[in-house]
């Protein structure tokens, strides 16, 4: 599994001593891109305990996250940029290297309060004292909870609750041009720590993680750091991976079949199945990766992708005729999907492989409860003592559907 690096400079380069700053950048111009989004957006890259700034352009103007830097907005002003035409700040948490700035903009520059300031977007989890101050400012609160899809100077945001770094944590997604801003959910070539005094949680972490993943994404504008253009998804796969190492306990590179067998153990299927996928893709890959991955997909409920991971890896073994596990994987997995007289084929040749296999006994008595042979399903005595203990609710709801 790749190891995520610490917060600050990429490995194998040298920071100069001296770097002059870039100041603000139009995005569209850094990429010659085209596109809307692109070139109504000013960067402005964060250094020391400031975050970066985005400022959208449009209609009106929004910040994301107005970030801990007086001179930004000096700068902004000599451009000759009219301030008072900001109307919106998101912001992705309430860490105050992303946030202060929002009172600066309120102190140095009145005239944005004189023409009706600004409305603040955060979560409702949102530290109580920054909405509480911006009210006391003239200005006003919009507090979500994700899934919420707002208008920020003439473009769409999905905003998505992403915990994990801290409580109220949000992401903005652009679906048209594939954009997310995470903030400090996802940055390239480091991995912000849960921040437990703001409701951070490394497993909140984990799933917030996995809803990016679920978007389609090529670019990510981070909290710190370069914006990442074309390759978003595999940075924010990156800080997946690297959640994954630190549930595990883990600080350095360690195989993908080793990772995905500790996830199991967790009771984290899901991450298994990506490290399977991840093994399956190396050269020469531990064929065991197909195995486990159907099995997980068993559990998850997903019988059909599991049934094809199955039928993946009876193609690629040798024998597969005598896999009995393999032969219980696809027989579960038919029962799932209420194909019962396959199902018992497969689970008998399980058995003829391997007999009194206590998992094939169980899983064919399960079979034929849910085919409406309770009776035949009972003298088989693992499947019994299994039923009384735990199936019994299990099966009766699942025979009702």
């Amino acid at each position: 599994m790749h190891r995520m690096e610490e917060l600050g400079q990429e490995p194998g380069l040298e920071q100069e001593e001296e770097t002059k700053h870039p100041g603000w950048q139009v995005l569209g111009e850094i990429l010659n891109s085209h596109d809307p989004l692109f070139r109504s957006v000013r960067f402005l890259q964060g250094y020391d305990f400031s975050s970066n700034i985005y400022l959208l352009d449009g209609p009106s103007m929004t910040l994301v996250d107005p970030a801990n830097d007086y001179t930004a907005f000096t700068d902004l002003h000599r451009q000759g940029i009219d301030l008072s035409r900001i109307r919106k700040i998101a912001v992705t948490h309430g860490h105050r290297d992303h946030v202060m700035g929002a009172f600066e903009l309120l102190r140095a520059y009145p005239a944005v309060a004189e023409a009706g300031g600004f409305e603040l977007i955060a979560h409702e989890a949102a530290p109580q004292e920054m909405k509480d101050i911006v009210r006391q400012l003239g200005c006003r609160v919009r507090e979500v909870t994700g899934g919420e899809v707002i208008e920020l100077s003439g473009f769409e945001w999905e905003i998505i609750h992403t915990p994990g770094h801290t409580i109220d944590s949000i992401c903005f997604y652009h679906a048209p041009s594939k954009t997310v801003i995470t903030g400090d959910t996802v940055l390239p070539h480091s991995m912000a720590e849960a921040d437990k005094s703001a409701g951070g949680e490394i497993q909140h972490y984990l799933y917030s993680l996995k809803a990016l993943l679920k978007k389609d994404v090529e670019n990510v504008w981070p909290g710190h750091g370069a914006p990442v253009f074309n390759f978003g998804r595999r940075v924010i796969e990156e800080t997946y991976e690297g959640v994954m190492l630190k549930l595990l306990g883990v600080e350095k590179q360690i195989r993908w079949m080793d990772g995905a067998r500790g996830l199991v153990q967790r009771g984290l299927l899901e991450e298994a199945v990506y490290c399977c996928d991840k093994e399956m893709a190396l050269p020469s890959p531990d064929l065991e990766a197909l195995k486990l991955k159907g099995l997980c997909l068993n559990d998850l409920g997903r019988f059909h992708e599991a049934l094809d991971t199955f039928e993946q890896l009876e193609q690629r073994i040798s024998h597969p005729d005598r896999d009995a596990y393999l032969k219980v994987g696809k027989g579960y997995a038919l029962m799932g999907l209420g194909n019962y007289l396959e199902s018992l084929r497969f689970l008998e040749e399980a058995l003829a492989i391997k007999p009194g296999m206590p998992e094939a006994l169980v899983y064919k008595g399960m079979t034929l409860y849910l085919s409406g042979k309770p009776e035949e399903a009972l003298e088989i005595e693992p499947f019994r003592m299994e039923f009384m203990d735990r199936f019994k609710s299990q099966l009766e709801q699942h025979a009702k559907l």
